[in-house]
C-alpha cells in the first residue's frame, strides 16, 4: 500500500487500540469467570477476527497454540449462517474438534460487530471449561477411542439470536456437564468479554470511520508480513528434517508413535511439511488440522517475530502442508481429548530441524509435554463433586549463551500459570506436601538444561486421579554435544508406608485417603559439550542445589 494512503500515526493508534480491546476483554474474562483454569491458570485466548477468519489482534499472554484456530471457527460460522446471517446481539458457541483442532473443553464464544449495518469483525473468546460431559474428567484422561466419548460438540450454534437466548441450548449444556454452575458461569464471562469488545471496537471505528480503520488494518498486516519475510530471508535456504518417537497414543502403551517434520526455507518463505508424520491413532493424542497449523505458527512466530503483536500478516510467509488423516489432521470419529500433548514435541522437532541453520537461536529440547494433574471425586466437607487440576512446569533447553529456564511451562502454553497451592488446598481435599526443583534433572552441557520440578500431592479423601506422563522414550534432547534432560515420571503411593509404583498412563486411578502422587517433570537438554562449562558455573549449580555435590 502506498504510504500516501494511510497516516502512520493513525495506523499505530489502531494497532494499539485493537490490542487494548483484546486485553480489556481478557481482563473481564478473568475477573468474572468461575473456573480456576481461567482466572488463575489463564487457559484462554481473546481475539478480534474479520469475517474471512483473519486475526486482527489477539490479547497479550494468550496461549500460543490458540494462534491457529479462532479464524477457522469464524469461517465455519460464516459458512453455516451466511455472511448476512448475523445480527447485533447474536452469540455463537463453537468447539467442533475437526474445525478447531482442539479438545472439546476449549469452547469458543463469539459475537458479531457491525458498523452502520455492515459486518466488520467478530469478537471471540476461547476458554477452557472445567468439564464438557462425556467420560473424560480433567487433564490426562487417556482412555477414549472416539470423539463421542469426550463430551458435547457445538458446531457454530447460536446461543442468542439477537437479544433472545436459546434457552433449550442452555438447558442442554446444564444437563450434560458435571459442573454446570462453573461452565455456565464461564460462558457468561465469555459473553461479557465479547460485549466489552464490541463497545471498544465501536469507539475505535467510530473515531476514524470504517474506511480508515480497514486501511489501517491492511497496513498493519502488510507491515507484519514484511517483518516476517525479512527474518526468514536471513535463514540459509535449504531443506531441514528432524524426527523422534512419542511414547504412545495412550491406548497401546508399548507402541511408540513416530513424529517427523520437514522444514523448507526458500525465497523469503518457510514451508513446514508434516506429510511424513504419523497417521492418526486410536488414542486421544490426535488433533484436527488446526493442530498442525498451531504447531507451525508457534515455531514460526518464535523464530521470526517473537516480540511483535499478533495479526494474520505475521503468518503470510508460512506454508503448512499436511494430508488429511494424520495425527495432526485427524478425521472423524478420532478422539482428540489429549490433542495438545504432542504439540510441544512437534514444535521442538521444528526447532531441532533448524538448529544447523540457526545455532545461535535454537535451544535444546525442553520438557516437551503439556503436563498437568487432575484429582477428582466427592468432597466430604461439602458433599459436592470437585476437580482439582493445574499445570506443571519443567526444564527448558540450554542455548547459545545461557542455561535453560527452570520450572517453566511448555512453549505451547505461553504465559499460563500454575494454580496457587494455597487455593488448591483451600478449595479441594488435597495437601501439597512438596513443590521444589528436581535436583540434577537438567541435561549437562556448556549451558545446562533447566530443571524440572518435583511435586507431591496427598489426597485427604478417597478419590480418582489421572496419570499421563509423556516423553519417556525420547527425553528432552541436547544439542551440539549436550546431554539430554531427565525424563518425566510419576510415583503413586496408596499410603505413606507404601513403597509406591511408577506409572506413565492411568486414567481414573483410584487413590485412597492418605495416598499421594509425586510427579517428576522433565529437565531440559544441555547445549554444547559439558567439558566446556566454566568451573564457576558448576560450583554455582552445586551451591544452589541444582546438581548433587560430588
Amino acid at each position: 500500500m502506498p504510504a500516501s494512503e494511510f497516516n502512520p500515526i493513525t495506523v499505530e493508534v489502531v494497532r494499539s487500540g485493537l490490542a487494548h480491546i483484546a486485553n480489556e476483554m481478557a481482563t473481564v474474562l478473568r475477573k468474572t469467570s468461575y473456573n480456576m483454569m481461567i482466572y488463575e491458570v489463564r487457559d484462554y485466548c481473546v481475539g478480534i477476527v474479520d469475517p474471512d477468519g483473519n486475526i486482527l489482534s489477539q490479547n497479550f499472554g494468550a496461549l500460543p497454540i490458540f494462534l491457529a484456530d479462532l479464524g477457522p471457527a469464524i469461517v465455519d460460522g460464516v459458512r453455516t449462517h451466511g455472511r448476512d446471517g448475523f445480527r447485533p446481539g447474536d452469540v455463537v458457541i463453537m468447539n467442533h474438534p475437526y474445525v478447531c483442532g482442539q479438545h472439546l473443553n476449549n469452547v469458543v464464544i463469539y459475537t458479531p460487530f457491525f458498523h452502520h449495518g455492515e459486518l466488520v469483525a467478530f469478537l471471540a473468546v476461547r476458554a477452557h471449561w472445567i468439564d464438557i460431559g462425556g467420560t473424560r474428567v480433567g487433564f490426562g484422561y487417556s482412555g477414549t477411542r472416539e470423539i463421542y466419548e469426550e463430551g458435547l460438540q457445538f458446531r457454530s450454534l447460536k446461543l442468542y439470536r439477537g437479544e433472545e437466548p436459546n434457552r433449550d441450548l442452555f438447558q442442554l449444556i446444564s444437563d450434560n456437564v458435571r459442573f454446570a454452575e462453573s461452565c455456565l458461569g464461564d460462558l457468561r464471562a465469555q459473553i461479557a468479554a465479547c460485549r466489552i469488545g464490541e463497545r471498544g471496537l465501536a469507539e475505535l471505528v467510530g473515531r476514524y470511520g470504517l474506511e480508515v480503520f480497514l486501511r489501517s488494518v491492511r497496513a498493519i498486516g502488510d507491515q507484519s508480513e514484511a517483518l516476517a519475510r525479512q527474518q526468514v530471508a536471513r535463514i540459509k535456504p535449504g531443506t531441514y528434517e528432524a524426527e523422534a518417537l512419542f511414547d504412545s497414543d495412550g491406548v497401546d502403551l508399548n507402541r511408540p508413535v513416530p513424529l517427523k517434520v520437514k522444514v523448507i526455507v526458500d525465497g523469503g518463505e518457510m514451508t513446514i511439511d508434516f506429510s511424513e508424520i504419523s497417521n492418526q491413532v486410536p488414542g486421544s493424542i490426535n488433533s484436527g488440522e488446526s493442530g498442525a497449523v498451531a504447531a507451525a505458527r508457534v515455531a514460526f512466530k518464535c523464530l521470526v517475530s517473537p516480540f511483535s503483536p499478533i495479526d494474520e500478516g505475521c503468518f503470510r510467509a508460512l506454508k503448512v502442508i499436511i494430508p488429511p488423516g494424520k495425527i495432526l489432521s485427524a478425521t472423524p470419529p478420532a478422539p482428540v481429548g489429549n490433542w495438545s500433548r504432542t504439540l510441544p514435541t512437534v514444535i521442538d522437532l521444528i526447532f531441532k530441524a533448524l538448529a544447523p541453520a540457526l545455532p545461535d537461536k535454537i535451544a535444546a529440547g525442553h520438557k516437551g509435554d503439556m503436563g498437568g494433574y487432575a484429582f477428582f471425586g466427592s468432597n466430604p466437607r461439602t458433599g459436592r463433586r470437585y476437580l482439582c487440576q493445574t499445570i506443571m512446569g519443567g526444564g527448558w533447553g540450554g542455548r547459545a549463551g545461557e542455561d535453560g529456564q527452570n520450572a517453566t511451562v511448555s512453549m505451547c502454553q505461553g504465559d499460563v500459570q500454575n494454580a496457587p497451592i494455597e487455593l488448591q488446598e483451600l478449595y479441594y481435599p488435597v495437601l501439597v506436601e512438596r513443590h521444589r526443583l528436581r535436583e540434577g534433572s537438567g541435561g549437562a552441557g556448556k549451558f545446562r538444561g533447566g530443571l524440572g520440578i518435583e511435586i507431591t500431592v496427598k489426597t485427604l479423601c478417597d478419590c480418582l486421579v489421572n496419570i499421563n506422563i509423556e516423553r519417556t522414550r525420547t527425553p528432552p534432547w541436547g544439542l551440539f554435544g549436550g546431554d539430554g534432560g531427565a525424563a518425566a515420571k510419576a510415583l503413586v503411593k496408596q499410603s505413606p508406608e507404601d513403597a509406591g509404583a511408577w506409572m506413565t498412563k492411568r486414567p481414573n486411578l483410584a487413590l485412597k485417603k492418605g495416598g499421594s502422587v509425586t510427579f517428576f517433570t522433565a529437565g531440559g537438554g544441555g547445549y554444547g559439550c559439558a567439558t566446556q562449562r566454566p568451573r564457576e558455573l558448576i560450583e554455582r549449580d552445586r551451591a544452589f542445589g541444582y546438581m548433587p555435590a560430588d
